[in-house]
């Protein structure tokens, strides 16, 4: 099992190496060129940077990861093509996405992306707060643990 990230907009990157490190699970984060970083990753941790395209970092991702791996993104698309591949996928806010919500996520993302095409305003994600962060690391130790078999 590794644990791929899309690491652009990530707010719980560095809770997600702490916990893996924990467990001897390799972590990929997936950044997009435009956020190099010269800051040395611990063991266990590789970055893969990806050219600044719109869906880069989703088609290395999906190239990359296999049956069973654990991805960690807030793109639904990135989602569903997660699911399809048979990988757990979960949001930094601490919610799994499953073949019971995706289809509703994406309905919901259509429908804002048709709404403000016609020149409405739709409200933006709420701010990322401690109590997501709290929620996060919960599901991903019990994801992890599940898949362990703890």
């Amino acid at each position: 099992m590794k644990i791929y990230v899309d690491a652009d907009a990530c707010p719980v990157k560095d809770t997600i190496i702490s916990i893996a490190k924990d467990y001897h699970i390799q972590v990929i984060l997936v950044k997009s060129f435009s956020h190099f970083s010269n800051t040395e990753q611990p063991p266990g941790v590789e970055t893969i940077y990806v050219d600044t395209g719109a869906e880069a970092a989703d088609y290395r991702i999906m190239k990359l990861a296999r049956k069973k791996d654990i991805i960690i993104t807030q793109d639904y698309g990135l989602a569903s093509l997660g699911l399809a591949k048979g990988c757990i996928i979960l949001h930094h806010k601490g919610f799994t996405y499953t073949n019971d919500n995706i289809d509703q996520l994406l309905q919901t993302r259509y429908a804002s992306a048709m709404a403000r095409k016609s020149g409405k305003r739709t409200k933006g994600p709420k701010a990322f707060t401690a109590e997501d962060e709290k929620k996060f690391r919960e599901l991903f130790i019990k994801t992890i643990r599940e898949m362990d078999g703890r």
